[in-house]
């Protein structure tokens, strides 16, 4: 069984794939009349998605959506981006299956989140899949074979961050199982001993920091291959001998790196290969010790569920943190982590839960100046704008779940447009700034206030030419179409299509 050239399958005997043998994907055709796409529309969104993964020999046409409503299989990676586009359209997981699509094979080691929590495995599967990201991003396709996780298969394995690991399962006498080795990319069979310096690690340290502030700065699309970059140059180091502190250094470096890898990832649109970051960043975080980081590893996770319309998933996440850091998590931790719970269950339309969040989020935020303690920098993103930004949300959440509901919707404005005062002038959150003014935009629809959601959207426009974030784009065109069908026939909402054409056209973003 194969492909051929036009990413038709190609079948051996007993299996044939004669058209009048092949039966009509009834999956498919179902997801793709709820959409309300013509096929034209569908093979126009594969097409782009495609250019913005780097896939660029891929080119559909309507003659090849209708093979595929027939039966037709498409090869990799059009059933991923089907599945990506469908995820998107209708706010919750589609999976490839769920399309009547196969999947492709693949090993345990480079799918899934069920890995080994050894630190020898942990480190191979980093410098492995980081690699294998570097090689495929250099081709042009990324994360194209990868399955995202959801439901038990992904919370029920992740349980096991909070089992202690007993030392004697650090086996590091014994080399780290090697990635397999294939004749484009051979393992060189012996390595100069590299003893890492005091100096040395402080740099690490220091270039991970700034990763952070680039990421937040300019979107996940401008610096993301040189932090993949950094994380398997860690992993090289890590497979030297080490001082035991020094090794758990390492792990904490490699834990923040291939977290914000997972981050930026899943800020350019890359879902999966996001998770399988977040998933490795919590291994490394449990073979340096660090709780706290592992616990926002976890609220990393528990955002993208909630983005990809899996609330019972990012609260079980949310809760998995929480119980897993609370002797030892700041309060700017714990508050972030009462926020995203906020989020969670704002999702899953439970307002008495999510206000009760809310407010545990804000009375925690109050004993940071109370906190001696010094905090790390990853969580330091986490100011009062941040807090003010997803509380916001919460309510903003809440006002869709419960049928655009205006009362929410004016719970949300006060915290929304404090957030959007307090970053305007950071230059160091421009995303964090962008998000939120298209959050005020959105408030603004639901209120049925079209000008102020006009003016709101032209200020993130100003800010999205500066970010490099699908999150952003993909934000603002929504934003953008739900006002014109509502409110099209005012002037400032009419203009705003033309406003987004010039000033943030179509464009692949950087993997």
């Amino acid at each position: 069984m194969g492909f051929d050239a036009w990413g038709r399958l190609v079948v051996g005997r007993g299996e044939s794939a004669t058209h009048a043998e092949r039966r009509p994907n009834e999956l498919l055709t179902s997801w793709f009349v709820r959409s309300g796409w013509s096929k034209g529309e569908l093979a126009r969104q594969v097409n782009r998605r495609a250019r913005q993964l780097g896939a660029n020999h891929i080119s559909t046409d309507t003659s090849r959506v209708r093979r595929w409503l027939d039966g037709e299989n498409p090869r990799e990676p059009i059933p991923r981006i089907l599945s990506d586009l469908f995820s998107e359209r209708f706010g919750c997981v589609v999976a490839v299956e769920d399309l009547g699509l196969r999947a492709p094979h693949k090993p345990a080691s480079a799918s899934g989140v069920d890995l080994p929590w050894t630190g020898p495995q942990t480190v191979a599967l980093i410098s492995e899949f980081s690699r294998s990201d570097l090689m495929l991003a250099r081709r042009g396709f990324l994360g194209s074979s990868l399955v995202l996780a959801a439901g038990p298969t992904l919370v029920e394995p992740l349980q096991r961050w909070l089992v202690p690991a007993p030392h004697a399962a650090r086996a590091w006498d014994a080399p780290p199982p090697a990635a397999p080795e294939t004749a484009e990319h051979a393992v060189p069979a012996q390595r100069r001993p590299v003893r890492l310096s005091a100096a040395e690690l402080d740099l690490l340290e220091s270039t991970t920091a700034m990763f952070r502030t680039w990421d937040a700065q300019c979107g996940g699309g401008l610096r993301r291959k040189a932090v993949v970059g950094q994380l398997h140059e860690v992993t090289d180091l890590l497979q030297e001998p080490q001082p035991e502190a020094k090794r758990t250094r390492l792990f904490k470096v490699a834990a923040e790196l291939a977290e914000l890898a997972g981050w930026m990832s899943y800020d350019v649109g890359l879902q999966p290969t996001a998770q399988k970051y977040f998933v490795l960043a919590l291994h490394a975080s449990k073979e340096a010790g660090d709780k706290s980081l592992g616990a926002y590893i976890l609220s990393s996770m528990s955002r993208q569920m909630i983005h990809l319309g899996r609330p019972d998933d990012a609260l079980e996440l949310v809760h998995l943190a929480q119980y897993g850091s609370r002797d030892c998590a700041g309060p700017r931790t714990q508050a972030m982590l009462y926020a995203m719970e906020g989020r969670a269950y704002a999702n899953m339309g439970q307002p008495g839960k999510c206000k009760r969040a809310v407010r545990m989020a804000e009375d925690t935020f109050d004993d940071i100046l109370d906190s001696p303690e010094p905090e790390p920098d990853w969580i330091r993103f986490f100011t009062e704008a941040e807090l003010h930004g997803e509380n916001a949300h919460s309510y903003r959440d809440l006002a869709y779940v419960a049928g655009r509901s205006p009362t929410y919707a004016t719970l949300a404005e006060p915290a929304m447009a404090r957030s959007v005062e307090l970053f305007a002038p950071d230059r160091e959150h421009r995303r964090s700034y962008a998000l939120n003014l298209i959050g005020l935009a959105t408030v603004h629809l639901l209120k049925r206030e079209p000008e102020q959601s006009a003016a709101a959207i032209r200020q993130a426009l100003v800010v999205a030419k500066k970010v490099r974030s699908e999150r952003v784009t993909t934000r603002i065109r929504k934003t953008v179409d739900s006002a014109s069908r509502a409110f099209g026939d005012v002037p400032a909402v009419g203009e705003l299509a033309e406003q987004l054409a010039s000033q943030l056209p179509e464009t692949a973003p950087a993997g």
